[in-house]
């Protein structure tokens, strides 16, 4: 057997081995962390969806529910240091607007400069409630497809943290104290966007709003007043209030269905980011997202401009202030006589019905309040 061949590529191998295992070498010498554990596994975090909520949640495949996530994840909503301007003299932090006690909105009239360089947002705050039911359409017009797409943009966005990320980065990079939880979380000490939006959007997902006393009522804890119930079937009727359609009914506790209406609240539409701009589809000029109704006592401004300051300015609006436009959703039935028309007594019982919508429990519990330290 002529053995020239297998002598000369026995060599080339030898060759390719050594020049292979070289390179592996200066690749681990090059990378300041080792790479995951194979075992390694934080402690899985199961969410209990509470009676009468739909059972589907959505949550990521790459991003599951830990112990360790989401407690970094709170420790990073609550810092002001991310957005790494500290050297300006400038903090700001997820909380900075979205403030528990305000069902994690900032309560602010508009127009507000919300923003760390005081530029006013393109649009009202909507509040950080039960977030892990939206299937994917996060925000105003539905152009964000998670929340963890949410944070990264926070971070850059001019009209809010205006920074980037990698000042963000490093700030938290420079924080000691920050390197075991991100290890806990993550299996390793590195810090980068991908695992800062991940812990933050989980800490979101935990933000659940189902104690109100409407809540109790459907799980007969609690009953409502004569006026709190007739403020309950004008909601789901169309001869009365006709709120169900955009809102949900009983069936639906997230009192959204988190699609997008033109509510019939404008006649000129000129809003680069209204629906129209995610969807091109003519019909939906000046379309927005149906917030949820939960604990809408403590989220205003109203509307996508914060043009209303009170409910009872709300509840007038839908009453006698609608205008036409070829736009306005079908499901507006009663554009035709400029609103619902409630009289004094069914506008006071539908917002007794709102007020049923309160829940205390979900603005102070302590998992969701800031850390009493955070990392150093």
């Amino acid at each position: 057997m002529d053995t020239t061949y297998n002598t000369g590529f026995s060599k080339h191998f030898k060759h390719i081995l050594q020049f292979l295992t070289v390179l592996l070498v200066v690749s681990c010498n090059r990378n300041d962390e080792p790479p995951v554990h194979p075992h390694f596994q934080a402690t899985p975090y199961t969410i209990q969806i509470p009676p009468h909520f739909p059972s589907t949640l959505n949550i990521p495949e790459d991003n599951p529910m830990t112990v360790e996530g989401i407690a970094l994840g709170r420790l990073l909503f609550y810092d002001g240091r991310i957005a790494g301007r500290a050297d300006e003299g400038k903090y700001m932090s997820c909380s900075s607007c979205h403030l528990p006690q305000n069902s994690f909105i900032i309560g602010k009239p508009r127009p507000a400069p919300l923003g760390l360089d005081s530029i006013p947002t393109h649009h009202a705050m909507l509040p950080l409630i039960n977030l892990v039911w939206n299937p994917g359409t996060f925000g105003w017009n539905g152009a964000a497809k998670s929340i963890e797409e949410v944070v990264g943009h926070t971070i850059t966005d001019p009209k809010e943290m205006n920074s980037t990320w990698e000042k963000a980065i490093a700030a938290i990079s420079a924080i000691e104290g920050y390197k075991p939880y991100f290890k806990a979380a993550f299996g390793t000490e590195e810090i980068n966007q991908e695992r800062i939006e991940k812990a933050i959007a989980q800490f979101v997902r935990t933000l659940i709003s189902s104690d109100a006393k409407f809540d109790r009522y459907l799980r007969g804890e609690e009953q409502l007043s004569n006026a709190e119930l007739a403020g309950y079937v004008l909601f789901v009727t169309e001869e009365g209030a006709d709120c169900f359609h955009c809102h949900g009914a009983a069936g639906n506790p997230l009192f959204t269905t988190n699609l997008f209406y033109n509510n019939a609240l404008d006649t000129v539409f000129n809003d680069p980011a209204d629906r129209f701009a995610v969807t091109g589809d003519p019909m939906d000029h000046g379309a927005y997202k149906a917030p949820t109704l939960r604990n809408i006592a403590l989220t205003a401004p109203y509307m996508r401009d914060g043009r209303f300051n009170t409910l009872d300015e709300v509840i007038d609006f839908y009453s006698e202030g609608l205008q036409y436009s070829p736009y306005v959703n079908p499901l507006m039935h009663h554009l035709g006589t400029g609103g619902n028309l409630l009289s004094e007594e069914e506008k006071s019982n539908l917002k007794a019905f709102l007020l049923t919508l309160t829940d205390s429990t979900f603005i102070s519990n302590p998992d969701f309040l800031p850390p009493e330290n955070l990392p150093q």
